[in-house]
């Protein structure tokens, strides 16, 4: 009994082994640029704080968007089911954890069973009768982990945990911001239809115009089926409005996991710019993106996983003990006559096994260099990501400038050709151009406007959002 706590010590020390490598963050590129490219020689306007808050959409300052993104929260089917899924990886940590632990089973059997006599190594003296067995067994076993193997897997799984969580962040980011671009859609398609009704009531007001002139003879009757074609092409445009914002409304009601049968949206016109975005360092992206640290959580499990098949080469050391009551009679069933017990170690080895842990082995460090790839791709497609919406949204800026002025000038040269035309100057075809160049300006101006909404959603998406992680790498 006094060698007891040696041998204990002795166990502790072997089980404080883990076999394979331990895991250290390989780096993302080779090195990390000190900014970002498309940020040389433009800056957006100073933003309200220097940080994406966690409701990065009440920067647009639109009650409606805060009110479905925080309905989307709760209400879409996609984050639910992310949701699930990482409920799902959290209490496969915690069947990897049972794993440190003994297993412990208890059982009660009867039988009534009569014995050969002519079975081998029977005696003609010995009882042919039946006889009764009763049995309450209580069984524990408990495999050391020597090599680390549980502690490896243990490892895997929450590193696999870790990664589910960054997954349920990233499609939450990914909703918010598909919710955000469909609205701001939906809201240039509301102010592209009333630039388009004030369009259709202007023509209508200059087929009066044209229809007076021709019934006084002053104007050609072309003239006048020029504007009532003019007329019909704007109505026409307007009308054609309706099946896009159908379908983003439809959209919109899918997000929030509304039937879009019962989901209905009113009309309500946007004119502002996007507001300015907080920009962070290139190196912050690795922190920032949930993406990001999901592919670098799964590197960690995959190298756990290399512990796990290296483990499998060496021994396994199970202790197991078994006691409880056995007795030929319900009666004395319990007594302490009928008691038994056994207990000891046992040792087995994987002798041959047909190159199967060498596979698997070969197989873990494969996965590992596909997760570091992985990882690495992530890093440049963010990157990518980033300096794309940065260009988008310094161009378009840019262009807005130009084609405000653009507006501005087809507007004042409508006026004129029209007083022209009145004063029979000019022929109606001069009327029509300034026409359809001011509704094509326009028109060019809000698809400008949609872009650039878009463009800095797409931004913050690619900057991480507000989001925060919740767990150490």
């Amino acid at each position: 009994m006094r060698r007891y706590p040696l041998y204990i010590l002795c166990l502790a020390a072997l089980t404080a082994c883990a076999v394979g490598p331990g895991y250290v963050k390989p780096r993302a590129v080779t090195e990390l640029p000190a900014s970002f490219k498309e940020m040389g020689g433009w800056k957006m306007t100073v933003p309200q704080d220097d940080r994406l808050q966690e409701k990065w959409w009440q920067r647009y300052h639109d009650p409606q968007l805060n009110d479905f993104e925080e309905r989307l929260t709760v209400s879409s089917q996609t984050i639910r089911q992310a949701e699930a899924q990482y409920r799902q990886a959290s209490a496969l940590v915690r069947s990897a954890r049972a794993g440190y632990y003994p297993g412990a089973s208890l059982g009660a059997s009867a039988t009534r069973s009569r014995r050969s006599a002519n079975a081998p190594g029977s005696s003609q003296s010995v009882s042919s009768g039946p006889v009764s067995d009763f049995q309450l067994p209580l069984s524990l076993a408990w495999e050391i982990d020597l090599w680390g193997r549980v502690r490896r897997t243990v490892e895997a799984s929450e590193a696999t945990a870790a990664a589910s969580a960054d997954d349920l962040a990233g499609i939450r980011l990914s909703m918010q911001a598909a919710l955000a671009a469909d609205y701001f859609q939906l809201r240039v398609l509301d102010t592209q239809k009333g630039v388009l009704d004030e369009t259709v009531a202007n023509y209508q007001k200059f087929l009066e115009l044209t229809r007076n002139r021709y019934q006084s003879g002053v104007a050609a009757k072309s003239d006048l089926l020029q504007a009532q074609t003019q007329l019909k092409n704007a109505a026409a445009q307007a009308i054609d409005l309706g099946l896009q914002r159908a379908q983003l409304e439809h959209a919109i009601a899918v997000l929030l996991g509304v039937p879009a049968s019962e989901f209905s949206l009113a009309s309500n016109p946007i004119t502002k710019p996007p507001p300015a975005v907080p920009m962070i360092i290139p190196s912050e992206l690795l922190e920032k993106r949930p993406d990001i640290a999901a592919a670098e959580r799964r590197m960690a499990a995959a190298n756990a996983q290399i512990g796990v098949a290296k483990a499998a080469y060496f021994p396994i050391l199970t202790l197991s003990a078994a006691g409880g009551g056995e007795s030929s009679s319900i009666a004395n069933w319990l007594a302490w006559p009928s008691r038994f017990w056994s207990v000891g170690p046992a040792v087995s080895e994987n002798l041959f096994d047909g190159g199967l842990r060498r596979s698997q082995s070969e197989q873990a460090q494969a996965a590992y260099d596909a997760t570091v790839a992985a990882y690495r791709q992530t890093v440049l497609t963010a990157f990518q990501d980033v300096e794309d919406n940065l260009a988008a949204l310094r161009i378009l800026e840019a262009e807005a400038r130009v084609q405000d002025e653009a507006d501005l000038a087809a507007v004042q040269t409508t006026a004129v050709i029209a007083n022209q035309y009145q004063a029979g100057i000019v022929g109606y075809l001069n009327v029509i151009s300034a026409q359809t160049t001011e509704l094509a300006n326009r028109k060019l101006s809000l698809s400008i406007l949609e872009r650039r909404l878009v463009a800095s959603v797409q931004l913050i998406k690619a900057l991480g959002g507000g989001w925060q992680k919740e767990h150490e790498q």
